[in-house]
């Protein structure tokens, strides 16, 4: 007789220490009960399972409790046939317990994963000895050291599953009730199910050059390769006898659950989970909201280089776009730039040419405001000027269906002062995407003060389609992260002053961990941005010399113009030091009177600079711009190349 044990702890099946105990004690009714010749198991609400419960961790790590890792000893030990059937996510621990069994089979629309390493751990529960032996160290090694999941057909191509199979008689469609429809009949239906198929009794050939092509591709260990080097190492284990492996792997794994970078890590994994979450007035969701509150058509005023990214993320979250630009020639650039971009999607084998098709004809383009009259929302790309925002956001009221939302996507200004200009301050907020806007994960969210709370549930389903990671902000100068960055660049600004190479001082900041130091950022981003900042804000002072005038005068405006604080080749981004910047720098300092310490080291460079932001968040905190410290790390990592393996920067503050 087959029994089947159904995986069934809502929403995601999630493995906790509490639900392994229950399900341990199901495997151990089966295998008392002599009547049971096998055992199937499957999962109930659409998944197989997500793997282990992250919050167990938190709650402090005790190996000695109940945990996925006696479930798969309890099945490792059976003489009966065990059968993973696998509909939905079957991630982590639960994949884990799906190569315990002697046989797996998926429905085409299953994921298969082992993400550990983007929490900074390893698998666990025999993931490390197990898929090595089934499919081989090289797939073994890049499945778990990118950590992403693939989907059943590329599953069985690789030998992890034995066979794709429907989830109806005919067809591929979720099924509502796995324990009773995929798992009938099964495993004696399947020739060859009636023999253990221990995966833990074959061997592994470990491929010394395979190693150490990982090894090479890895950041070092005090960079954030901390759980990746000891992946490569646990791996190297499964040449071993099973249970000297095994023995490896789960030292390993103790390691890494208390060490700084997994802290980092799942504090990052929780912030994320935290966002929506808004304190005061409720934010209405799911059910409640209202169905024809949904963001169907969209409109860009603008089509720069800003709102062409950003009308490229609405089209492909599937939105039909209209940009109105009153100018041909900017028309024509927007047109090329949407062009190259899915051309480039295409060579890559990111979308078919047919997708690529439809997605750019989502875009189409306008000269008048008339053109936006029945769309749900607009987001103004204009000019960074609140005189040019303001008169934008008349013309559109008075144009767009009363019911619209219309947002700014300004990075800076106040958006109380644009929605003033408005009939519909309440359908008025910030939208602030990050550039390249069709790129960057990154949604500032800026909550005016009559902004309802059905806009900003409307604005975090919206990023949620986009697969934006949205960030609530209060209506403040530069919001949570551009008050931050200003604040970055001045420490950065005043090190250079001080004679620090300004190559030398990103060069500190990537060995930080940083993904793009303070200067290259400037060129990036374009010092023009920034100092016409500075002009509609004279209080704030990036620097103790005019050397963003200077550079401004210059027209050093970074890579647009071949030159900013580095150089740049024609059609080049690749930024080459340059003595003249370093010269500039030495001669403003000295008229300004300002001291030189170019022997500062790295070390120093990184502190000030990552100081200076910390305390930046802390005003920020104080203020009520940003609801939790975790909201600010989510910023700084998704904004600006904060590494992740340090938490963002309040967790860094905390940490050290």
């Amino acid at each position: 007789m087959n029994r089947v044990i159904t995986l069934d702890n809502p929403p995601v099946n999630a493995l906790s220490s509490a639900y392994s105990e229950k399900i341990l004690k199901e495997i151990q009714a089966a295998e008392s009960d002599a009547s049971v010749t096998s055992v199937t198991i499957a999962g109930a609400n659409g998944y197989f399972s997500a793997g282990v419960d992250v919050n167990d961790f938190q709650k402090g790590w005790d190996p000695n409790a109940t945990t996925v890792r006696d479930i798969i000893d309890a099945v490792e030990r059976s003489e009966k046939i065990y059968t993973a059937v696998i509909d939905g996510l079957a991630l982590g621990g639960a994949l884990e317990l799906a190569l315990a069994c002697d046989r797996r089979e998926a429905t085409p629309r299953s994921k298969l994963g082992l993400p550990e390493i983007k929490l900074g751990l390893i698998p666990g529960a025999g993931g490390t000895q197990r898929l090595p032996r089934l499919i081989g160290v090289q797939a073994a090694l890049q499945m778990m050291l990118k950590g992403d999941p693939i989907d059943a057909d590329a599953a069985a191509k690789l030998g992890l599953i034995d066979r794709v199979i429907l989830s109806g008689a005919q067809d591929a469609r979720p099924v509502e009730e796995p324990a009773l429809s995929l798992t009938k009949g099964r495993p004696s239906e399947v020739e060859g199910t009636h023999e253990k198929r221990r995966i833990s009794e074959t061997s592994a050939k470990i491929d010394a050059n395979a190693i150490e092509e990982a090894r090479k591709s890895l950041p070092p260990v005090e960079n954030g390769g901390l759980a990746a080097h000891k992946l490569i190492e646990a791996v190297q284990a499964s040449e071993l006898p099973f249970e000297q492996g095994l023995a490896r792997e789960y030292k390993l794994f103790d390691e890494l659950v208390n060490s700084a970078p997994s802290l980092a890590l799942r504090h990052v994994f929780f912030a994320e989970r935290e966002l929506s979450k808004i304190p005061g007035p409720s934010i209405p969701r799911g059910p409640s909201i209202p169905q024809d509150d949904k963001i169907e058509t969209v409109g860009v005023v603008g089509g720069g280089t800003m709102g062409t990214g950003i009308s490229l993320a609405f089209a492909n979250a599937g939105f039909p776009v209209t940009i109105v630009e009153p100018v041909a020639e900017q028309i024509e650039r927007s047109r090329q730039m949407i062009s190259t971009m899915f051309a480039s999607q295409v060579k890559r084998g990111r979308l078919t040419e047919d997708e690529a098709r439809k997605r750019e004809s989502a875009i189409t383009f306008a000269g008048e405001y008339a053109a936006l009259a029945d769309r749900d929302l607009v987001i103004e790309a204009v000019f960074e000027n609140m005189d040019v925002k303001k008169e934008v956001f008349a013309k559109l009221d008075s144009i767009v269906k009363p019911d619209a939302i219309l947002a700014s996507n300004t990075s800076t200004l106040d958006i109380d002062e644009m929605a003033a200009v408005t009939k519909r301050p309440e359908e008025f907020l910030g939208l602030h995407f990050f550039a390249p806007a069709n790129i960057m994960k990154l949604l500032e969210i800026v909550r005016g003060k009559a902004t309802s709370a059905q806009t900003l549930a409307t604005a975090f389903k919206l990023a949620k389609r986009l697969r934006k990671v949205a960030v609530l902000s209060a209506n403040a100068f530069g919001f949570i992260g551009n008050r931050m960055f200003f604040e970055y660049t001045r420490e950065a600004i005043a090190l250079a002053e001080e004679g620090v190479a300004p190559a030398r001082i990103d060069a500190a900041m990537k060995k930080f961990g940083m993904a793009m130091g303070p200067f290259a950022t400037f060129d990036l981003s374009g010092i023009d941005v920034f100092w016409l900042v500075a002009q509609g804000r004279p209080q704030l002072t990036l620097a103790r010399t005019p050397i963003l005038d200077t550079l401004y005068e210059q027209k050093r405006l970074g890579q647009k113009t071949g030159k900013g604080f580095y150089t740049y080749a024609s059609g080049s981004r690749e930024a080459t030091r340059d003595d003249e910047i370093e010269s500039l720098f030495a001669g403003l300092a000295k008229e300004a009177g300002i001291a030189q310490n170019a022997g500062v080291s790295d070390e120093e460079i990184a502190r000030r600079i990552v100081l200076a932001l910390i305390q930046s968040g802390e005003e920020i905190l104080r203020e009520g711009v940003a609801l939790r410290p975790g909201d600010i790390d989510i910023v700084w990592i998704y904004g600006y190349g904060f590494p992740a393996y340090r938490g963002g920067p309040m967790w860094y503050a905390k940490a050290v």
